[in-house]
């Protein structure tokens, strides 16, 4: 301020004196600035201190002879001898008053003044100086606390003003501070004198006499002032205060700063700071401080673009909003800070510009004299192989500082709204366009300059700059190859710059305002309208589609391409030109490039590479018009594609060249009908070449390196190739823990597990005897990981044939079919098929054949044409029974790929000579759907007859004569080891597989059960497959049926069903049965009524066990087929055969049979006279065929109606 340009302020030597109370520093001082700090000196010196050292006794004599020396220490004394608690509770009387009455007019401290405040200080004593000055000071404070938001006001005080009694009032102030520290607080103190005149000074000798409180009253200042306040006078008083303050203390000012950027308020101060260190007067003076690594011209740059480039929003709109206000005030008003910015922003463009610029013949020769040490020969002069002579020349010390000046200036007009003036534009274009080393810097110089020129096309007003952009685009494309070999760097420059050039060509311009902000590192505001200019110079100067085209095809791959490479890389411009469909509308082929790349490509997978392969599918089946259908891509040929999985390749380029077979293949399929001319799909034998569940495995286990390709990889393998997804299998995949993996981690580096293929093929076909060696070496190969165990794959499905021929005992059996289902987990289709050849049913050389995938694909039953002996063993049932629902999944899903395929109208069209088999009503896909129906009912039929017993084996356990699964739970030991059977087992391991199938498709159940199927195998299903229950359902429309044979296998197995599933639905379809079976014997004439009764009539009673409310209606129905038969019997009595009663039954399904006797004794207790008795008499004389079959169903019967005494 202009008025302390004339005051005397402590310099930084003396504050720093002060702060660590350095006697000797003390000494050296001047007396002018000794004066300033005499307040705190007396009181060093007369106050008895905490620190009774001998140093610091012998440091306060030093500072007594120093005091000797000044004559104005007296008047100090003076005023450190009064009585500071009576002033103080004067003071605190009077605030009392003040805070009561709003204003007094009478003071408690100062009384009866008979003239004006400068004149009654000069003749008062020191007591009434300091009541003069206190209640001055608590005025001030006062009228600071009621201005509410206007703090800017200047207080008018004769007191504060008077020059000649300005340093006997600081005196007054610093005193009255340090001894009333609880009534006049430091920071409050300085607040209030910042609106008095010469209050800057007052507030720099206060601080100085109290060291301690310079944080305090920094943070006070910046706390009361606003965030944008720079043009009011009280703003500005605050920011002159604060330099001041670090003026002083020139090591706290980077502290300062740092709080005005914490409370967002003053930016100016935070600029202003940030200029006085770049200063040489400040930097002068900071040296003699001993800080002289602050004082730096580069702060500025880094500073601001700290402050727009952070990750505080908050701090971003602060200084935004400082740059707008700084721009909206008059041009005739001194310089603000900014403009003060701007020019040093100026002064670094024009010394880094000034430095670099080079005539003529030097920049001639310099290129020359580069040439030379690059061996640049005149040839590839010729070509622009050299630095651009036009522009300037950067050298490589100024590149990261042009780098640095970019970015902030892209910030300050992008973010904080700078509009530049013609100087500024001027010197940003010849910056920009400058020609920077063959350095890493010098590309991201090159990158950052371009993407500022895309985003501030407006600095190129003129037409002698447009030419000097044009020039310097043209010298990037020449260049581009020299500095990618050059610097090292695999992102140049020449990518964006092509990329660009694609964007502008597709009037992508969302896509290049992002491209521009991701090289820059900031989000700025880009209209598509400002980017016409540009457009213009790239798609009509510089770049034209056709060129752009064939120099990306030129571009070399990325080697070792990967997600850790930062920048624009070849792969974005291809995958660009391929969106665009470029390359086909030039007829320009890519497709060795991306072949290249994939081969290239490396771990972590790299993101553009997904969305490059996809484009590049879309190119193949997509032409570039529709007059034109020729103009695609050629896909990747076989040959290629093979040579990766036949050679060390990576993995990466494995899992890519997978993803692009799979992707293609859907493409192939979703492209059918929109082409007119479809590529030539790839053999069906390239897919069983390359192990694709064991790639999907380890895409699986890569998933935090292959980022999203295993999603990917996963839809398409269970679209298209569902065999490879079983749950079975995924269950069996998942990462193995326990003793097994402990194992594996402990012996495998030790060499323990390994052993060749023809070792474990000799033991194989060694005599088995002794099972050890074979179990031995089975154990070895169980530790090793699945992937290590694809060499064994025919030893292993050979092995199973061996083990079935040699009867060789289960144990090896198991681990046998342990080892198969590791190695199932990686390569399943070759497995099945090896194990499918070895599992033939015996025969000559001329029977057995050697079946392939497409074989088991089109017949998925030949799986179940194995060795009898395999029905009987259950390790290898387990086998064949996952190798059926692989192949009949795969079946699946290549009848619907054939469908797909061939569903182009034109394809439909009968040739002439063949007759046409689809009928109006028949669709391809009804068809389809009634092919797979009967290949899976077909299986299941299979299945069902492999759980019936063989000639040498015992029926036990099938059909109504075997125990129910609840009687087995009572059964003696002995009686139950006759159920633990190989037999047993199968059948198990078959229910569970059917239960799969239903549940999975329900209409197969259906198909079945219309199909119909033993009724010995009734018991075990309904009991076995718990899916069977879905049955209920179908029953009404199977008791429909017109064939008998259907009917009575539905009523039978109605009866298991009810007995095992007593449900509510159950109920009303064993009333049905009921039903069905009286109409029926009504209806059928007397040669087939015994087809009917024989086979139903026994099923009576277990529908009466499960719902007991049936027994009437029971009884009604065998009065009825009693009547029938009796009245048969008398119409055609020679027909009757005299039949012999049967002697009573010990048990019937496990129930006490009851005789004669029992049966009428029974009756006449249950009801004398009802229907129960009417019948049994009726069965009693009855004779003939049936008469056997209709007394056991009433004594069953009756049996179901009698409460036992044991149970009752």
């Amino acid at each position: 301020m202009a008025e302390c340009r004339d005051l005397l302020f402590p310099s930084p030597a003396a504050f720093q004196a002060m702060l660590e109370a350095d006697a000797r520093a003390l000494g050296s001082l001047p007396r002018a600035q000794l004066r300033l700090l005499l307040p705190c000196l007396v009181r060093l010196a007369l106050c008895a201190p905490a620190d009774q050292s001998p140093a610091w006794a012998a440091q306060k004599k030093h500072i007594l002879r120093l005091l000797s020396a000044l004559e104005p220490v007296n008047a100090v004394v003076e005023l450190l001898s009064i009585e500071f608690h009576v002033l103080e509770q004067d003071a605190r009387k009077e605030l009392a008053l003040r805070r009561k009455a709003g204003s007094v007019t009478e003071s408690v401290l100062v009384s009866q003044l008979q003239q004006g405040l400068a004149l009654e200080f000069e003749h008062s004593e020191p007591p009434r100086r300091l009541r003069l000055v206190l209640s001055e000071l608590l005025t001030l404070t006062a009228q600071l606390r009621d201005g509410g938001e206007n703090n800017g006001f200047m207080r008018s005080s004769e007191l504060f003003e008077t020059e000649i009694y300005l340093q006997e009032v600081a005196d007054v102030i610093s005193i009255l501070q340090a001894e009333l520290p609880t009534l006049l607080q430091t920071a409050e103190v300085a607040e209030a004198l910042l609106h008095i005149q010469h209050g800057t000074w007052f507030i720099c000798l206060l601080v100085a006499n109290s060291p301690d409180s310079f944080t305090q009253v920094c943070r006070g200042l910046i706390r009361g002032a606003e965030q944008q306040d720079e043009d009011g006078a009280g703003a500005q008083r605050r920011v002159e205060a604060l330099r001041r303050l670090c003026l002083m203390r020139p090591s706290e000012t980077l502290n300062v700063r740092s709080m005005a950027v914490e409370e967002c308020r003053l930016p100016s101060l935070a600029v202003a700071l940030t200029l006085d260190l770049g200063g040489e007067g400040l930097a002068k003076e900071v040296d003699t401080a001993g800080w002289t690594d602050v004082c730096t011209r580069g702060d500025l740059v880094a500073f601001v673009s700290g402050l727009l480039l952070g990750s505080s929003s908050r701090v971003r709109i602060w200084i935004g909003g400082f740059v707008r206000a700084g721009q909206q005030r008059h041009r005739g008003t001194r310089y603000t800070v900014l403009r003060r910015m701007r020019d040093r922003l100026l002064g670094e463009l024009a010394s880094i510009l000034t430095s670099e610029h080079h005539s003529h013949d030097d920049a001639k020769e310099d290129a020359e004299i580069l040439m030379v040490m690059e061996g640049i020969t005149d040839e590839t002069k010729k070509e622009g192989t050299t630095i651009g002579i036009k522009g300037s020349v950067l050298r490589d010390g100024n590149v990261v500082r042009a780098s640095a000046l970019l970015r902030l200036y892209c910030a300050l007009m992008g973010i904080a709204g700078l509009r530049p003036t013609e100087e500024e534009a001027e010197r940003l274009i010849e910056l920009i366009t400058s020609h920077p080393p063959a350095t890493a810097a010098g590309v991201r110089f090159i990158s950052l300059a371009l993407a500022m020129l895309l985003a501030f096309s407006a600095l190129v007003c003129m037409q002698q700059q447009e030419v000097a952009t044009i020039s310097w685009l043209n010298w990037m494309i020449k260049e581009e190859a020299y500095f990618e070999s050059v610097s090292g760097v695999t992102a140049s420059f020449g990518e964006m710059l092509l990329l660009v050039a694609m964007y502008f060509h597709s009037n992508q311009l969302h896509a290049i305002i992002d491209l521009v902000c991701s090289t820059l590192g900031m989000k700025i505001p880009i209209k598509s309208s400002s980017l016409s200019k540009m457009k213009i110079i790239f798609t009509q100067e510089i770049f034209t589609e056709q060129v752009v085209t064939a120099h990306a095809a030129r571009v070399a791959v990325t080697p070792g391409l990967c997600a850790t490479m930062p920048g624009f890389l070849p792969v974005h411009c291809i995958h660009q030109l391929l969106r665009s469909r470029a390359f086909t509308k030039h007829k320009v082929a890519i497709k060795d490039w991306i072949y290249q790349q994939i081969r290239e490509s490396q771990l972590p997978l790299h993101p553009q590479l997904l969305t490059l392969l996809d484009a590049f599918i879309t190119s193949v089946f997509t032409p570039a018009s529709r007059t034109s259908p020729e103009q695609t891509n050629r896909p990747i040929a076989e040959d290629e594609i093979l040579c990766l999985f036949q050679e060390e390749s990576s993995v990466t380029a494995q899992l890519l060249i997978l993803y692009y077979l799979l992707s293609y293949e859907e493409a192939s399929l979703a492209h059918t009908r929109n082409l007119a001319r479809r590529p030539q799909p790839y053999s069906p034998n390239l897919m069983d070449q390359i192990p694709v569940k064991h790639l999907v495995s380890q895409a699986r286990r890569l998933q935090q390196q292959v980022a999203g390709l295993y999603p990917c990889l996963l839809r398409l393998v269970a679209a298209s190739h569902p065999d490879l997804c079983l749950v079975e299998d995924w269950l069996q995949d998942e990462p193995g823990t326990g003793v097994t993996a402990l194992l594996r981690c402990s012996l495998l580096p030790r060499g323990n597990a390994r052993c060749s293929p023809q070792e474990l093929e000799r033991v194989f076909t060694s005599d088995l005897e002794s099972p050890l060696p074979l179990l031995r070496l089975l154990s070895r190969l169980l530790l090793l990981p699945p992937a290590k165990l694809i060499p064994y794959a025919e030893e292993i499905a050979g092995g199973l044939g061996h083990l079935l021929a040699r009867e060789a005992p289960q144990a090896a059996f198991h681990a046998l079919a342990r080892l198969w289902a590791a190695l199932n987990s990686v390569m399943p289709r070759r497995l099945w098929v090896l194990t499918v050849n070895a599992l033939q049913a015996p025969g000559g050389p001329t029977t057995r054949r050697c079946y392939t995938e497409r074989d088991l694909m089109l017949d998925p039953l030949l799986v179940l044409r194995c060795d009898p002996r395999v029905y009987r063993s259950p390790p290898l049932m387990g086998i064949m029974l996952r190798v059926l629902a692989g192949a009949l999944a795969a079946s699946k899903a290549y009848l619907v790929a054939q469908l797909r395929a061939t569903s182009d109208p034109e394809a439909r069209s009968t040739p002439l000579g063949v007759a046409a088999t689809e009928g109006p009503d028949v669709t391809r896909d009804e068809l389809r759907s009634a092919l797979l129906a009967a290949q899976d009912s077909a299986a299941v039929q299979i299945l069902l007859e492999i759980c019936l017993p063989d000639e040498n084996e015992s029926p036990q356990g099938i059909g109504h004569g075997g125990p129910s699964t609840l009687e087995a739970h009572v059964m003696p030991a002995g009686q139950l080891g006759e159920l633990l059977t190989e037999r047993r087992e199968v059948q198990g391991l078959i229910c569970s597989f059917l239960h799969q199938m239903f549940i999975a498709d329900p209409n197969i159940a259906k198909l079945v059960l219309f199909q119909g199927y033993p009724s010995e195998l009734l018991s075990l299903t309904v009991a076995g497959i718990p899916s069977m229950h879905i049955c209920l359902d179908f029953l009404p429309e199977l008791l429909i049926q017109p064939q008998l044979q259907k009917r009575v296998f539905g009523i039978q197995l109605a009866t298991e069903l009810c007995q095992h599933y007593p449900l509510p639905k159950a109920l009303s379809v064993a009333r049905l049965v009921l039903g069905v079976i009286g109409t029926l014997i009504s209806v059928l004439p007397g040669t087939r009524r015994s087809e009917l009764l024989v086979p139903t009539l026994p099923c009576l009673p277990g529908l009466c066990k499960a719902f007991p409310s049936l027994y009437d209606d029971a009884l009604a129905l065998l009065a009825q087929a009693v009547q029938v038969c009796g009245a048969l019997q008398a119409a055609c009595p020679n027909q009757a055969e005299p039949t012999t009663r049967p002697h009573p039954v010990a048990s019937v399904n496990g129930h006490h049979r009851a005789t004669d006797g029992e049966n009428e004794r029974g009756m006449d207790d249950l009801t004398d006279g009802s229907t129960q008795k009417v019948v049994g008499r009726a069965v009693t004389q009855l004779e003939g065929p049936l008469s056997d079959l209709l007394h056991n169903t009433f004594s069953q019967l009756v049996a179901t109606a009698v409460i036992d005494s044991d149970t009752g």
